[in-house]
């Protein structure tokens, strides 16, 4: 057990893998934001602006499980950087000032959402050490989400800026793709990085490897990631509406404050359900996403609204960095591109759903119920984490 533990964590591949996923990540965290206002201006109502956040969940959703055998038969790497490729050329057709424009953008981006994170996760299961899973999750996480901290924040600020706007926004976006596969394809000089010879065929056929579901314990970690991850999209694309039409002004600094949070809290606490359990970290996560929240129902200031992200991101750091560390523990090294690609599916599908749900709702009831509601989302989920308690201690 000593010398796992001691097992190197930094290695030259953990970190260019890290700093590929923070530019691939904030190439999209720069439109989180920025999405739903520029359709909004464009005319687009919220059940519209919903279906626009859903096209690029269900192409996401749709490709991962290819994705992953992909993955598995030719390269992880190369699937990653065809990802990010893809993310950043898509974004390219927002440049046309038209509703379906930002549709068939978005559901591009999400074919190279489904190859960029797959490929990611199927390189970190590989070179993370088995004692310091959790640690590792919480790191790759945090990395992730760091993106958030400032890059929305930026994009509204160069929406308003006289000088810049959305084009501005879509520039920067791109650029950021660009670096990221350039970062990316520095990890081919370390051998393991990805794989260069091709796994030998099954004796299966391909369609049926494909659709061949992995371990039950992935499928555990991938239904409880989406429960955390189906209220995701009424913080990340309907919050700034809500504010904007309640006067709430600077809105930037809310994603200051729950990007620092994500950074912060998802490598501490990803050590921690190394030692405290996988569902003592799940069951936290789902309970402080709920609070957060129904206390957005009841803010009417900036800083109830950072109250409000402070909470989400934490509960939101928790539990999904736990369900990454128990799947990539019980994920087969054989199939490891296909168990994560199934894995990662929670997040287009929570995405799709979320965003759906969120938008029907907002047009028939309002923000206030919309939010209420979500939060009732996080019911299901503890409870599934509860009656599997001693599965993921």
């Amino acid at each position: 057990m000593t010398s796992n533990k001691s097992q190197p964590l930094w290695t030259p591949v953990f970190v260019l893998l890290c700093l590929a996923q923070f530019l691939g990540y904030a190439q999209h965290a720069i439109l989180q934001p920025t999405l739903p206002i520029y359709a909004t201006n464009l005319g687009a109502t919220p059940f519209i602006v919903g279906v626009v956040l859903a096209s690029f969940a269900i192409t996401s959703m749709v490709l991962r499980p290819f994705v992953g055998y992909w993955s598995d038969r030719w390269s992880e790497l190369g699937v990653m950087v065809c990802g990010v490729a893809i993310q950043g050329a898509s974004v390219s057709l927002c440049f046309i000032p038209m509703v379906t424009a930002i549709l068939l953008s978005n559901g591009c981006r999400g074919i190279g959402w489904a190859c960029f994170n797959s490929g990611g996760y199927a390189i970190l299961a590989h070179c993370a050490p088995a004692a310091r899973r959790g640690e590792a999750s919480g790191y790759y996480s945090g990395v992730q989400g760091s993106a958030v901290i400032l890059l929305p924040a930026l994009a509204l600020w160069l929406i308003d800026a006289p000088f810049a706007g959305f084009h501005a926004v879509f520039f920067a976006s791109m650029t950021l793709a660009v670096i990221g596969v350039l970062i990316s394809t520095r990890l081919r000089r370390y051998a393991g990085a990805s794989r260069t010879t091709p796994r030998p065929a099954s004796t299966r056929s391909w369609l049926k490897e494909i659709v061949s579901l992995p371990e039950k314990e992935v499928m555990l970690a991938s239904g409880l990631l989406f429960g955390l991850q189906v209220s995701l999209p009424a913080v990340a694309g309907f919050l700034v509406l809500y504010a904007r039409q309640n006067g709430i002004e600077h809105f930037g600094w809310y994603y200051v404050a729950s990007g620092t949070t994500n950074i912060v809290a998802r490598p501490l606490l990803g050590w921690a359900s190394d030692r405290l359990g996988r569902g003592a970290a799940i069951a936290a996560g789902f309970t402080l996403e709920a609070l957060a929240l129904c206390l957005v129902v009841g803010a009417s200031t900036l800083g109830g609204m950072m109250l409000s992200g402070v909470l989400y991101m934490t509960g939101s750091a928790m539990g999904s960095a736990a369900t990454l560390a128990y799947a990539l523990d019980h994920a087969d090294p054989e199939r490891r591109g296909q168990a994560m690609a199934t894995y990662s599916m929670a997040y287009p599908s929570s995405a799709f759903v979320g965003s759906l749900l969120t938008g029907s709702i907002i047009q028939v009831a309002g923000y206030f119920w919309m939010f209420l509601f979500v939060a009732a989302l996080n019911i299901p989920g503890l409870i599934v984490t509860l009656k599997n308690w001693s599965r993921l201690k």
